[in-house]
């Protein structure tokens, strides 16, 4: 692997696999059951999302609404903290707090979606709290909430670009000269946007021969994540981490415990 990224989040044995909000396809996704699931299988990151209560706690959850997992309609951008840790997912799970999550799990390693705007101050003042740094990666798909975490977490944040960056990358793999040295570490980018491939081989290597990694989601078939592995990608994130185990495994690409 070329890639030359250096960063604690970033600096492990490649191909890395990733349990995309824990697993979403085997566990409640985004719940401490979850990322136990992951680690307990030996993945060593996971991904999650985050929003913020109405009195700043920061809490791991994927949609808007507590509608899909907790069958109940209100957001969670309208809820306190005390009100939002009595509710129980259809399985009896909570709605964890990134600092449990964190504090549970250690040596785990965690890139975290920004999911609003609200929930951008009280992240990077509990990322800064807890010193993790050297152990999270942000992103968000509104290109001020990575800014505005980059301004106040400073050059030793790990962080991936939203649209814009990525397209740079995929132009820069055509041979156009739109990124000038390495203005990111890694992207984390879907296979495909709007039908239009994404992850191409030319973009992974103008990626690696700017010490970009290049981390794929959600892949969740083994066909694509056969290919992307042989395409050479640094990461996948999926929701079924067993089955990107077993894979990965056969290959002789699992790292040893």
């Amino acid at each position: 692997m070329t890639a030359t990224a250096s960063h604690p989040f970033l600096d492990h044995p490649r191909p890395l696999a990733i349990a995309h909000r824990g697993g979403a396809l085997e566990v409640e996704e985004n719940t401490l059951p979850a990322f136990l699931h992951a680690v307990g299988l030996g993945y060593s990151h996971v991904e999650l999302d985050v929003h913020a209560t109405t009195d700043g706690q920061v809490v791991v959850h994927h949609d808007d609404t507590l509608a899909r997992m907790f069958n109940d309609p209100r957001p969670i951008a309208a809820l306190d903290w005390a009100t939002l840790r009595a509710l129980r997912t259809k399985g009896g799970a909570a709605v964890p707090l990134l600092s449990e999550v964190l504090e549970s799990f250690p040596r785990l390693h965690v890139a975290i979606e920004a999911k609003s705007d609200a929930v951008v101050d009280p992240l990077a003042a509990l990322l800064e709290r807890m010193k993790v740094l050297d152990r999270v990666c942000v992103g968000a798909f509104a290109p001020d909430r990575t800014r505005r975490l980059r301004a106040a977490l400073g050059p030793t944040l790990c962080w991936s670009p939203a649209h814009a960056g990525v397209a740079r990358l995929w132009l820069a793999g055509l041979g156009l000269p739109v990124l000038q040295g390495t203005p990111f570490p890694v992207v984390q980018v879907p296979v495909r946007h709007k039908g239009i491939p994404v992850v191409t081989s030319r973009l992974v290597r103008a990626a690696h021969a700017r010490g970009i990694q290049v981390q794929v989601w959600t892949v969740n078939e083994g066909a694509e994540m056969t290919r992307l592995l042989d395409m050479g990608v640094d990461a996948i994130m999926t929701d079924r981490p067993t089955f990107l185990r077993d894979i990965m495994t056969k290959r002789g690409e699992w790292p040893a415990a």
